[in-house]
């Protein structure tokens, strides 16, 4: 389930969209870079409200207002550390555009890999703890920021395979494609071994590694599913 302060109509985040006061939505930007910081850093349990006010120069009330209380601020960290990962509508720009399928792919890691790599993005690394040790925020996460972009991004897997949008292998595809990518995130927080070599490899070696490996796997699928269609 939800959080309360989303479940209900009326939630901080609705509020502050609407609040016409530049300097408010400022302050909520800076709230929610400076959180994002310290829980990709410390962590969500180990991250206090009183941490993030002091380093972004505001009030309790302050977080209160804008996000409802500190799970609302982690819920809308991790929303916007999906964002700045994926855009809706940047991802919904790419699957629309008039290049191959394949490409479009090949864009999307592409992305994802120069966030993974980019050290001073806090958005992967928060995200990347929520995965490894989910907390009772995921949910919102889950319908916020991925269930809008999951029908894009089989749309898209769709065109490549073959396999109808609605197929169940395509949400396998979906995960065999972006855990590659993840694996990069934990890799990043190891200090020696085969972490060490992988990170000193350019972000275009690692991106068009990884590029040949997902194609590879959703042309075996596409022609699996070929074969059993014929074999009927």
């Amino acid at each position: 389930m939800l959080t309360p302060h989303l479940a209900t109509s009326e939630t901080p985040m609705t509020r502050a969209r609407r609040a016409p006061r530049t300097d408010g939505d400022a302050t909520r930007l800076r709230i929610l870079d400076v959180a994002g910081r310290l829980f990709a850093q410390s962590g969500y349990a180990a991250t206090t409200s009183k941490m993030v006010c002091i380093e972004a120069g505001v009030d309790l009330a302050s977080i209160n207002y804008h996000f409802g209380n500190r799970g609302g601020l982690y819920e809308a960290v991790l929303i916007e550390g999906h964002r700045r990962l994926i855009d809706l509508k940047t991802l919904e720009a790419l699957a629309g555009s008039d290049v191959p399928p394949e490409d479009k792919l090949g864009r999307l890691i592409d992305g994802l890999v120069a966030q993974f790599l980019l050290e001073e993005s806090w958005a992967a690394r928060v995200l990347a703890r929520e995965l490894l040790s989910p907390s009772d925020h995921l949910n919102a996460l889950m319908t916020h920021g991925v269930e809008p972009k999951l029908r894009v991004g089989l749309e898209l897997l769709s065109q490549i395979t073959g396999l109808p949008p609605d197929d169940p292998a395509l949400l396998r595809c979906l995960v065999s494609v972006l855990a590659p990518s993840l694996a990069l995130l934990i890799l990043g927080g190891l200090e020696k071994g085969v972490a060490t070599e992988v990170l000193k490899m350019s972000t275009d070696e690692i991106a068009n590694h990884l590029k040949c490996f997902a194609m590879g796997g959703l042309a075996a699928v596409g022609a699996q599913a070929q074969k059993r269609g014929g074999d009927h």
